[in-house]
């Protein structure tokens, strides 16, 4: 197998405070750490470029609200999302906990669509899907890089997948961000920043 070489990038943790929450809440936890519980988190950073990200978490289990995705499936899940030019154009990066460990890497795509009402659901292909390392109470990390064309994610620091994200994702523009359901979990989301100034989107997306 061809080894994988991850350059680190200077990323800057983001306080909840300095997160755009679309829906759900967050809330300050032990040791600088922010905490969710709820069916739903949706959050972007304005200022990051919206290219690389991190998320240290610790899974706590199921939120005590628990809500089916619109697709009908009941899924543990907490991710990043990257590329947010809206809610129905931008590509996940998620570690899925429940009902099988993975971490897959999906984009959303629906041209001239923009908000939720617009999309719903609709416009999802997944890029890679891989196993994730199982269990909750342990401090997790995942991370995706983009340099150039090409996307590495890594769990727990090790390579997980690499690979060219299609044309389509390459033309998004907007921030890095967070992705929960049905997830309770404390966190440390550490985007990459960039020279963007953008606005608090309206909503999150499914």
């Amino acid at each position: 197998m061809r080894a994988i070489v991850v350059a680190l990038l200077a990323l800057t943790p983001t306080a909840a405070r300095g997160l755009c929450v679309t829906e759900g809440a967050i809330a300050p936890a032990p040791g600088g750490a922010s905490q969710v519980e709820g069916a739903r988190l949706r959050a972007v950073e304005p200022a990051s470029d919206g290219l690389s990200a991190s998320l240290r978490f610790r899974d706590l289990g199921p939120s005590t609200e628990s809500r089916p995705l619109a697709s009908g499936e009941m899924r543990h899940q907490i991710g990043l999302k990257l590329r947010a030019q809206d809610a129905c154009n931008l590509v996940y990066v998620m570690w899925r906990l429940a009902p099988e460990p993975q971490i897959v890497v999906s984009l959303k795509l629906n041209p001239g669509q923009s908000r939720s009402a617009e999309c719903g659901n609709r416009g999802y292909t997944n890029v890679a899907q891989a196993p994730a390392p199982a269990g909750s109470g342990t401090w997790r990390t995942l991370r995706a890089e983009t340099r150039g064309t090409e996307l590495t994610v890594t769990a727990d620091g090790r390579p997980v997948w690499r690979g060219t994200l299609p044309a389509a994702a390459l033309r998004l523009e907007g921030p890095a961000g967070l992705r929960a359901d049905n997830t309770r979990a404390e966190f440390v989301f550490t985007p990459a920043r960039g020279a963007r100034r953008g606005a608090c989107p309206a909503e999150g997306g499914e």
